[in-house]
């Protein structure tokens, strides 16, 4: 299996992945995104195969004559932060995110923290590595020069704390990235914080860092529901630290589409008239409560990439994604998961109740949640069956924005999305309708599809 995924490069090290892999993905980078003589940001994760994998990539770089911007350990969130402020051409997150410690890879962004996808270049970059052998002469001479952003990224996410009064929160650090993401709740008395696992450690020992997994969440669970009444409400890191999960006040996992709503209500307060973007995956809610905050609410495809082009193409200022992700044009359209927390605290305080009780509202209508069917039947034929059918049925209406989507919320009450796997023969399908039966139903209908 290829290490060139559809938003980023990752693979077993030592085994898929090695440091001489990075070598060459370094130079083709520069290659590719012609670099040469510029500056571009490297941080690096935790993982006990990031520090070799930076000195692979480094030399890379520095072999295409590039200076290398080090910032050191760091989050995603930091690293697009100092591609911004540093003014850089280019930034590499040295990362597999929130899989298990065998795992390494890097994310790649041009200038202002836009990703290199597959779609944009990865896909040329794996090209360039092919043809390469590891043993080409320097293209020029470049110089590793150690930066430390800590201190000006922790004031820039403490900007948006506008809190009306205390709030008390635990945090779970996963004993990843999110332990860096800690400057950004110094020096504010308002917001507090107690910390599960925020030591350093590569290996994960408490579990995986990777909050779309309920057990990840388990510890912040119990701690919450063993003080109760001590925090406003948990948040728990993957490993790099661009997404996040919470829970509430008694220990609830909170969906992350109502978080999208709840963020989006405070940060058009400041910014009303504004777009937001919500995942299309997401509960009918969002975009009902976006657009009652006094924003614009538009519906984003799934990917970091895509979200975040469409961000810069409608100047939004938000945008979340189901997967946790939460983006910020204040962040360089990027993400910032303590910014999201910010947001929460500030409209926790500001509402002086339980947050339960401001998600409550948004348990309005009934969700089927991800079902993933593994189908001999090629995906596509599905999704064009899909489409075939439901675009000859009055009242519905059929879009491609991100696979197929059937809205008929105004005529029958209910929507639906198929998507297909990058990687694997599955079809994703999310349903949503306004009862528990129309759920039920319209799921029952799509599945028999899907399954046929």
């Amino acid at each position: 299996m290829s290490i060139f995924k559809a938003y980023d490069i990752r693979g077993v090290y030592g085994k898929e992945l090695f440091d001489a892999d990075f070598y060459k993905i370094a130079r083709a980078y520069v290659q590719f995104a012609k670099l040469q003589g510029c500056k571009v940001v490297v941080a690096r994760d935790c993982r006990k195969s990031s520090e070799a994998l930076f000195q692979s990539f480094a030399k890379g770089l520095v072999d295409e004559g590039v200076e290398v911007l080090d910032i050191g350990l760091a989050s995603t969130p930091m690293s697009y932060f100092a591609n911004g402020t540093l003014k850089a051409d280019g930034s590499v997150m040295i990362t597999a995110s929130h899989n298990t410690k065998e795992w390494n890879g890097c994310k790649l962004c041009k200038a202002n923290a836009v990703p290199i996808s597959g779609a944009t270049g990865i896909k040329d970059i794996e090209k360039l590595v092919a043809g390469m052998t590891g043993n080409e002469a320097p293209n020029g001479q470049g110089k590793v020069t150690k930066v430390d952003v800590s201190k000006e990224y922790g004031a820039h996410v403490r900007e948006f704390a506008h809190l009306a009064g205390p709030v008390h929160v635990a945090m779970d650090f996963g004993n990843g990235m999110g332990i860096a993401e800690a400057v950004a709740f110094t020096e504010q008395s308002l917001l507090t914080h107690d910390d599960l696992f925020g030591t350093f450690d590569g290996d994960f020992p408490n579990h995986a860092a990777n909050p779309l997994e309920r057990e990840t969440l388990a510890d912040l669970q119990k701690l919450i529901k063993e003080n109760p009444g001590k925090y406003a409400f948990g948040v728990a890191y993957d490993g790099d630290a661009d997404r996040a999960g919470f829970v509430d006040e008694k220990g609830e996992i909170i969906p992350m589409d109502f978080i999208t709503a709840l963020v989006a209500q405070d940060l058009l307060k400041s910014a009303p008239g504004s777009v937001c973007f919500y995942d299309l995956r997401s509960t009918k809610m969002a975009e009902e409560t976006i657009a009652a905050a006094g924003g614009k609410p538009m519906m984003s495809r799934v990917g970091h990439s895509f979200i975040k082009e469409q961000m810069r193409q409608n100047d939004a200022i938000f945008a979340g994604e189901l997967s946790g992700h939460y983006y910020f044009k204040a962040n360089f359209t990027a993400e910032s998961s303590s910014m999201a927390t910010y947001a929460l605290a500030n409209i926790v305080s500001a509402a002086g109740k339980p947050l339960s009780e401001l998600i409550a509202p948004l348990k309005k209508y009934s969700q089927s949640g991800e079902i993933n069917t593994r189908t001999a039947t090629p995906p596509a034929e599905i999704l064009a069956k899909i489409k075939s059918d439901y675009s000859a049925k009055p009242g519905m209406k059929v879009f491609e924005l991100d696979g197929v989507s059937v809205d008929a919320w105004e005529t029958e009450g209910w929507w639906a999305n198929v998507r297909m796997s990058n990687t694997e023969p599955l079809v994703r399908l999310n349903l949503e309708g306004r009862t528990p039966a129309i759920m039920e139903a319209k799921r029952d209908e799509f599945l028999a599809i899907i399954r046929a």
